[in-house]
């Protein structure tokens, strides 16, 4: 008996009956941070013998795992071939997901997937059901790996002229999983420290193979299923898979000409060519959407614009997507919601569909979270640091919706802005209700319901 019991106690965590899939996926992307930290303070991770500082490799892999991109050094010339080796291997498991990759590894090894793995996986990539989760598994696996092998080939079309054969493929093969997994990380600090993709500003092969890869990985797991099964047929997909692709183009369209049209008009970029513009203005419109590659001096855009980017930033990708933010879904159930009340409907419509009143509820909650966050930890850093407001802000915004566009002011913050910043980079990955629902108990099915009384609001 106290054998039993002793062995009970040692199971793994992902194996005990009563941790829920919530509780799996924060825990299991916490270990993989650790283990990055360990792997990056190791003598030889950094280009200068010795390895990083405690929280500097806390910081990076925090930021790599919960694929944000904001960085304290430059990665190309701080960290050493294998430390860029390790940023990379965590980029790609923090983009697909600490569970999912998991799971791969089970499929792989020919091991059995229990329904404890099952529910797990379905927490993690939003699924709306158990049944098939494994198949769906294989799917996401090789179409995200095929994905990236295309966007690598076209990057290595630009990358190998300029750098050689081999280092030439390292890179195409790094700015690939960065771009799909909308890390934002980059390699070009070699040249210009900090630089990220500004010295391909005019390049439209760069430019269009990163931005595709971008929208690809933000737009989710479940919207390809659709896309591959469907195709053209929009009708037959699922009602989140069409409000997703649906203000995926809003924001990209509305964000492109925000920026063409006023932006990109101010005196400061006068020695751009017209195509170099509107290339900058999709750039900086889809780059938001919780990648954080730049092609332009951020620093040097006006005050709106740096607003508008903050927006974007926070709304991020899609439900089970390798991006970040409150998400795209979150926004149209909001928007929705609001069109019914002003047009005096009962409930928030859409294609034919009804929105459930649990969706606008959690909608809700997660809105109000990330713009609570995003303001406390803005006005922290900037009465910590005395950095300015608009620049204060712009870093938590980045942070919580897992961007990694910056103003300059990463590398310049204290420790305690610093830990904020890791803070939100964690909450922004594992998501707002994921983190509730692990330090909560219970489903609260078994509240008493008390009489309703109304409050007049507005």
């Amino acid at each position: 008996m106290f054998n039993e019991k002793r062995r009970a106690a040692w199971r793994p965590f992902w194996k005990i009956d009563r941790v829920s899939p919530a509780r799996i996926i924060i825990f299991g992307f916490l270990g993989l941070i650790l283990l990055g930290t360990a792997l990056l303070m190791l003598p030889f991770s950094t280009r200068e013998w010795g390895g990083a500082s405690f929280f500097d490799a806390l910081f990076t892999a925090t930021s790599a795992t919960c694929v944000t991109g904001l960085v304290v050094h430059d990665t190309a010339s701080y960290w050493s071939g294998f430390g860029q080796l390790v940023l990379l291997c965590l980029i790609q498991v923090g983009g697909m997901g600490v569970v999912t990759v998991a799971v791969a590894t089970f499929i792989f090894s020919g091991r059995r997937i229990g329904l404890k793995q099952r529910w797990v996986m379905q927490e993690s990539i939003s699924a709306p059901q158990v049944g098939g989760i494994v198949r769906m598994t294989g799917f996401i696996l090789k179409t995200a790996f095929a994905i990236e092998g295309i966007g690598a080939a076209a990057l290595a079309v630009r990358f190998c002229p300029r750098f050689g054969l081999w280092r030439g493929v390292w890179y195409a093969v790094f700015h690939a999983v960065s771009a799909f997994c909308n890390a934002g990380f980059d390699l070009m600090g070699r040249e210009a420290p900090f630089s990220s993709l500004t010295a391909y500003a005019g390049d439209p092969v760069l430019n269009g193979t990163v931005m595709l890869l971008i929208v690809v990985g933000g737009l989710g797991f479940l919207t390809w299923q659709d896309v591959a099964a469907h195709g053209r047929h929009l009708k037959e997909y699922r009602l989140q898979s069409k409000l997703i692709l649906a203000t995926t183009a809003a924001l990209l369209l509305s964000g492109f000409l925000f920026f063409l049209l006023y932006e990109f008009r101010l005196p400061q970029w006068v020695g751009m060519t017209v195509g170099e513009k509107a290339l900058a203005a999709l750039f900086q419109s889809v780059t938001p959407r919780t990648a954080g590659f730049n092609t332009v001096d951020l620093a040097r855009m006006s005050a709106p614009s740096q607003l508008v980017t903050i927006l974007l930033m926070l709304t991020g990708g899609s439900p089970g997507s390798t991006a970040g933010g409150f998400k795209t879904t979150t926004l149209a159930v909001l928007l929705l919601s609001a069109a019914a009340v002003f047009r005096r409907r009962r409930s928030a419509q859409c294609f034919g569909r009804r929105i459930q009143e649990p969706a606008l509820q959690n909608a809700c909650a997660i809105f109000l979270l990330y713009l609570l966050l995003f303001l406390a930890g803005g006005i922290l850093i900037c009465c910590i640091d005395g950095a300015p407001l608009m620049d204060a802000l712009f870093e938590a915004a980045s942070a919580i919706g897992t961007v990694g566009l910056s103003l300059g002011g990463t590398g310049r913050f204290s420790l305690p802005s610093r830990m904020i910043l890791i803070f939100l980079m964690y909450f922004g990955r594992v998501g707002g209700l994921t983190m509730i629902y692990a330090v909560t108990a219970g489903n609260g099915t078994s509240a008493p319901q008390f009489p309703q009384e109304p409050v007049t609001v507005g």
